[in-house]
């Protein structure tokens, strides 16, 4: 059997990002947050009979900075709940460092669905967007040497309201994705 040219392989969290996506189009499930991500990625790239050309991780993302709305392909991803200045003063050496990926809004992953505006504010500092599986998708793929992509569109504005705005926009999100996918791949 061989390998086609060039594969793709569409990575989302959940279910409920993957379901307007084509069905010819090779879907990876990660699970919720950095870890899960972290081991689905190592995982589907760990043979190289099988490892794709591209990883583009779809998803939602809250917006932390108003005004942000639409799909938007990520241009920096950094980790917002790793306190990487304590652990470099402790060993010496620096984690996590942010990953750059070309043009486009500054996504903060960590592992905690953010739905107050103090935390929103906070991240909003430094970063336009947020999610929980980005950067594990990104720092993976780096490591292996597969080209990555992270394109996100957002569902809710990472406040009060984000529990309930990402349930009811997360089917149009996966639609909107799907349109991105057909025009830019």
């Amino acid at each position: 059997m061989n390998r086609p040219r060039s594969s793709v392989l569409a990575v989302v969290a959940v279910e409920h990002e993957a379901v307007a996506l084509p069905a010819s189009l090779p879907v990876l499930i990660t699970g919720v947050g950095k870890v899960n991500a972290a081991l689905q990625m190592s995982r589907a790239l760990v043979d190289p009979s099988r490892r794709p050309d591209l990883v583009v991780n779809i998803g939602t993302a809250g917006a932390l900075r108003d005004g942000m709305e639409g799909t938007h392909e990520i241009g920096r991803v950094q980790q917002h709940d790793l306190d990487s200045t304590v652990l470099e003063e402790l060993t010496g050496h620096r984690y996590g460092r942010p990953i750059l990926l070309g043009d486009g809004p500054t996504l903060a992953t960590g592992d905690v669905f953010v739905s107050d505006p103090g935390t929103r504010e906070r991240l909003g500092a430094a970063a336009d967007l947020v999610d929980m599986e980005g950067y594990a998708v990104a720092a993976a793929c780096r490591m292996a040497g597969v080209p990555v992509r992270l394109v996100k569109h957002v569902s809710d504005t990472a406040d009060e309201d984000a529990r309930t705005t990402w349930k009811q926009s997360v089917h149009a999100a996966s639609a909107e994705l799907a349109r991105w996918l057909a025009a830019n791949l």
